[in-house]
C-alpha cells in the first residue's frame, strides 16, 4: 500500500493498494487500513508522490548494464591519467591478456573529446606501449549516438595491433573508417578514426577483443533493468528491433522470471536477397508469430518488425559480424532498396504485422500500403521524429500512426540546428503539442541516451537546446500533465496495454513508483534530475533507493 498517490490524469487520492499483481483499491487511508492483513507491506509515502509506472517508447535497455562491464575512463584529464588506469590494469592482468576499456571521455555523452584532455590529443600506441608491453590494450570507440557528433575515434597498442594482424599494408575496411599513419614512415599510430555513428572497426577489425559474449549480454540486462527501474520506468518498447542474440538474452532472464521491466520487442529482421521467395511467403512463415500483439506474456513479447530504406554502405560491412551485432543490439541486415520496402510491407499488413520505422521517410508508403490493406487497426509506428510538417501530422493521424518521440537528440543536442533547417518554421521541430491536439497517440523515448525518462519528460516542458540555453518551439511545450500521460498512458497505448497498465485503476497491473520530487510543482530545471524512490512492477516492490 501507497500512501498519497496520484494517477497519471492529475487525480489525487489518499491511498492505494495492490494484490495478486493488481490494484485493488484507490481511496481513502481507511479503506486501504481494512485491506492490510499479516503479509501486507505498508509503505508510508510521506506526502511523496506517486503515479504509474513509466514507459520508455524506444530503450535500447540491454545496452545501458553493458557499460559497466568495462572499466571506465571517466574522469581522465590527461594521457597521463589515462595511461594511470591502463597501468592499473595491466597490473591486475595476465601477460598476454587483452584489456579493453570503455571509451575516453565521461559518460553518458562523452562530450568534448579529446579537448577535455590537458594535451588535446589522444593517446597512441606508444603512449599505451609505456605502460602495457606485455598486453594487448584497446580503448573503444563511443556508440555515436550517444554524443551525435562525429568522428569516433578508438585506440591500440602496438601488441593489439600485431593481435589483429594491422599493419602499415593494411587498408581500411570501408570508405568512412580511417586508419591514421606516422607520415614519416606509414606505420598505424593505433588511432582509428571513423566518420560514421555505429563504429566499424570493433566489428571488422577487432572483433575478438571487443565481443560481448552472451553470459555479458545477460549480466548486463539485469543491470539495465535496476537503472530503468531505478528512474521509475517499468515497461519498454524495443522499437528498433532486437537481434536474435538479444532476443534469446531476454528470453533466458524472462524464462527465469528474471524480468522487471516489462519489455515489448519489435524483431529486427535478417532480409537476405529473397531470390524464388516473396516477402508474403517469408512473412507467413517465419514471421507468423509477429501478427497482431505477437507471442509471450505481460513480461516479455515479441511483436512486429523494424523497417529501413535504403541503408548505408557500410552496413554490408558491418554484417560480416552477424549474428554478431556489439554494441547495436539490432541487426546490420534489416535494411532493404527502397523499391522493395514497399512489397515488404504490403505483406507485413496483409499479414497482420506492425511496422516500425525511424523518421516520416516512410510515412509516404505507409499510405500507399493502407490503401491497398488498411493499416489503423495494426498502429504502425514512427520513431525518432525530428521536423514535422503540419500536412504529415494529419496524414499521421488518419493513418493511426503511433508517434514516439527522440527529444534527447533532436530538442536538447540539435534542437537549434534543426530550427534552422525548418522550412516551415521552428514549430516544425518535434512538434509534441501539435501532434498531441491533432489526436496522434505520441509517447516519450529516450533512445538510451540517457535511460532517465525525466529527461524527455523535461525537454517536452522546457524544449531547451544545451548549446545555446535557446527555447526552441516554445508554442510546442506540452503541460507538466501532458508530458506525464506521454511517459504513461500514450506508452501503454503503444504497446497495445492502455487497458492493462498507465493510470492507477483499479483492475489494472499494479505497476507505480513513488519519486524522490513531485513532477507537477518541482522548479522545471530539476524535473531530469527526479529519480524513484520505490517501484513497483506488478505488485512487488523491483527497486528501493537506499535512504530513500
Amino acid at each position: 500500500m501507497i500512501s498519497e498517490p496520484q494517477s497519471g490524469d492529475n487525480v489525487y487520492s489518499r491511498a492505494v493498494a495492490a494484490r495478486g499483481g493488481r490494484i485493488a483499491m484507490v481511496g481513502e487511508d481507511a479503506h486501504a487500513r481494512a485491506l492490510v492483513g499479516p503479509d501486507t507491506r505498508v509503505v508510508d509515502a510521506g506526502g511523496r508522490a506517486v503515479m504509474p509506472g513509466l514507459v520508455d517508447g524506444h530503450a535500447h535497455m540491454d545496452r545501458e548494464g553493458l557499460k559497466a562491464l568495462l572499466p571506465s575512463l571517466a574522469g581522465c584529464a590527461s594521457i597521463d591519467d589515462v595511461l594511470q588506469r591502463i597501468e592499473a590494469l595491466v597490473r591486475e592482468s595476465e601477460p598476454g591478456r587483452w584489456i579493453v576499456t570503455m571509451p575516453l571521455g565521461d559518460p553518458p555523452n562523452y562530450w568534448d573529446v579529446p579537448q577535455n584532455l590537458r594535451e588535446r590529443r589522444f593517446p597512441d600506441r606508444r603512449d599505451l606501449d609505456r605502460v602495457s608491453p606485455r598486453n594487448p590494450v584497446y580503448i573503444r570507440a563511443i556508440w555515436g549516438y550517444w554524443r551525435h557528433t562525429l568522428p569516433l575515434v578508438s585506440v591500440a597498442n602496438s601488441l593489439a595491433l600485431e593481435a589483429a594482424g594491422i599493419t602499415r599494408e593494411t587498408q581500411p575496411p570501408c570508405a568512412a573508417v580511417e586508419i591514421d599513419r606516422d607520415p614519416a614512415t606509414g606505420e598505424p599510430t593505433g588511432i582509428f578514426i571513423e566518420r560514421t555513428y555505429v563504429p566499424v572497426v570493433e566489428l571488422v577489425l577487432m572483433p575478438e577483443a571487443t565481443r560481448f559474449t552472451h553470459a555479458d549480454r545477460v549480466r548486463g540486462l539485469a543491470g539495465s533493468q535496476r537503472i530503468y527501474n531505478a528512474a521509475g520506468t517499468t515497461t519498454v518498447f524495443e522499437g528498433h528491433g532486437v537481434a536474435a542474440e538479444v532476443l534469446r538474452v531476454y528470453r533466458e532472464v524472462w524464462e527465469r522470471g528474471g524480468l522487471t521491466v516489462r519489455s515489448h520487442l519489435v524483431t529486427s529482421p535478417w532480409w537476405s536477397p529473397p531470390g524464388g521467395a516473396s516477402f508474403d511467403a517469408i512473412l507467413g512463415t517465419w514471421g507468423a508469430g509477429l501478427a497482431g500483439r505477437g507471442l509471450g506474456d505481460e513480461w516479455l513479447r515479441v511483436a512486429g518488425l523494424h523497417a529501413d530504406a535504403d541503408p548505408p554502405a557500410e552496413d554490408a560491412i558491418r554484417a560480416r559480424a552477424m549474428p554478431y551485432t556489439g554494441w547495436a543490439g539490432f541487426g546490420y541486415g534489416a535494411g532493404l532498396p527502397r523499391a522493395q520496402v514497399k512489397e515488404m510491407l504490403l505483406a507485413a499488413a496483409r499479414h497482420g504485422i506492425r511496422v516500425v520505422s525511424a523518421g516520416t521517410g516512410l510515412l509516404d508508403l505507409y499510405e500507399e500500403v493502407d490503401r491497398e490493406t488498411p493499416i489503423r487497426d495494426l498502429r504502425w509506428v514512427i520513431a525518432h521524429v525530428s521536423l514535422v510538417r503540419p500536412d504529415e501530422i494529419r496524414r499521421m493521424r488518419d493513418l493511426g500512426v503511433v508517434v514516439t518521440t527522440h527529444t534527447n537528440r533532436y530538442i536538447y543536442k540539435e534542437g537549434t540546428l534543426l530550427r534552422s533547417r525548418a522550412a516551415e518554421g521552428e514549430d516544425m521541430v518535434v512538434p509534441l503539442r501539435s501532434l498531441v491536439e491533432a489526436g496522434v497517440h505520441t509517447a516519450l523515448a529516450t533512445d538510451n541516451v540517457p535511460p532517465s525518462l525525466w529527461h524527455p519528460v523535461w525537454h517536452a516542458v522546457a524544449r531547451v537546446d544545451r548549446t545555446t540555453g535557446d527555447v526552441v518551439g516554445p508554442a510546442q511545450r506540452l503541460s507538466r500533465e501532458a508530458a506525464l500521460r506521454a511517459a504513461t498512458i500514450e506508452g501503454a497505448w503503444l504497446t497495445f496495454q492502455e487497458r492493462e497498465q498507465g493510470s492507477i485503476e483499479p483492475g489494472k497491473r499494479a505497476d507505480f513508483v513513488m519519486l524522490s520530487e513531485d513532477p507537477l510543482t518541482v522548479p522545471e530545471e530539476r524535473l531530469p534530475v527526479i529519480v524513484a524512490d520505490l517501484t513497483v512492477a506488478g505488485g512487488r516492490v523491483v527497486y528501493e533507493r537506499a535512504g530513500g
